[in-house]
């Protein structure tokens, strides 16, 4: 099965949830980081085997902070995976980004600080380089994908993840905006970096679900009104996500795809074999025999 899942898309339960998707499997993997979010939906989509994960689980049980985000990357590349679509909800600091639109964000600003970021730690020491956080040739295809499905779509932006669950301060907000900050979420940060690290091409759509919090004409955002807005896109989404699938090569090579290539800084000698095999779906080919 894993040679033939090379499409992944991390987001809502209903994103899934279309009569275009067939020979629908269930698949549950556990990995060194613990058990993912929730199972892994695996179906056929025009065509071409796709993965779909429950970022928060099913029915919305994990905190942006308490998301399993490095076993749901790595039970990910474990299938196969190298392209994964993130779909979010996500606040406007910016009126021509208004709810209802999607964006396609290009950069990310990292304002979170109480989550595990990186699969590298003691004794395995890479650095990753994430200068563009997100995968210009598929940000494109999504973007394309979106305009197509007869979104209203935006090409770029910086997307600020706050720590939350709760949602920002109005004086948050307005300083955010002076940072040049286009879009406020939760989830993307350590999502793409994982990605990254793992060498998978990452994308996200960005559904803008309201105002945030600086909006003074506008109500302060809320859940009902996160979710009414979401709601009303999925169908969106769902249309974007099947077009990006069709049309996207899975052999496609990106730059990401060898992220690593440059990024290990430990001395080969120095690394034990146990975490050579702990780490093996994202490090093994960089590591042909017992280095440690």
């Amino acid at each position: 099965m894993a040679d033939d899942i090379k499409i992944a898309v991390i987001g809502g339960s209903g994103l899934y949830n279309m009569p275009e998707i067939t020979n629908v499997e269930t698949v549950n993997i556990s990995t060194p980081f613990g058990q993912p979010s929730g199972a892994i939906t695996v179906g056929t989509l025009r065509g071409k085997r796709v993965a779909f994960l429950p970022r928060h689980g099913v029915g919305h049980i994990f905190t942006p902070t308490t998301v399993p985000y490095k076993a749901n990357i790595f039970a990910l590349k474990s299938l196969g995976v190298r392209f994964i679509i993130g779909v979010n909800a996500c606040g406007s600091l910016r009126e021509d980004y208004a709810p209802g639109h999607i964006v396609i964000p290009d950069q990310l600003f990292d304002y979170t600080n109480s989550r595990d970021r990186s699969f590298f730690e003691t004794n395995l020491v890479a650095h990753i380089g994430v200068a563009e956080p997100f995968s210009p040739e598929l940000s494109q295809q999504l973007l394309s994908a979106v305009r197509q499905a007869g979104g209203t779509a935006h090409n770029g932006g910086t997307f600020l993840i706050e720590e939350g669950p709760r949602f920002a301060t109005r004086a948050e907000s307005n300083v955010f905006r002076q940072w040049g900050c286009s879009l406020i979420g939760m989830t993307t940060c350590p999502e793409a970096f994982l990605a990254r690290e793992a060498e998978i091409a990452y994308a996200t759509m960005a559904h803008v679900t309201d105002y945030d919090s600086w909006h003074t004409s506008e109500e302060p955002v809320n859940v009902d009104m996160v979710v009414a807005t979401f709601h009303r896109n999925i169908e969106l989404a769902q249309k974007a996500i099947a077009i990006a699938v069709e049309k996207l090569d899975e052999d496609a090579v990106y730059e990401c795809h060898s992220a690593l290539a440059n990024a290990i800084m430990t001395d080969r000698t120095k690394i034990k074999q146990e975490t050579i095999d702990r780490l093996r779906p994202i490090v093994g080919r960089y590591f042909t025999g017992n280095e440690g």
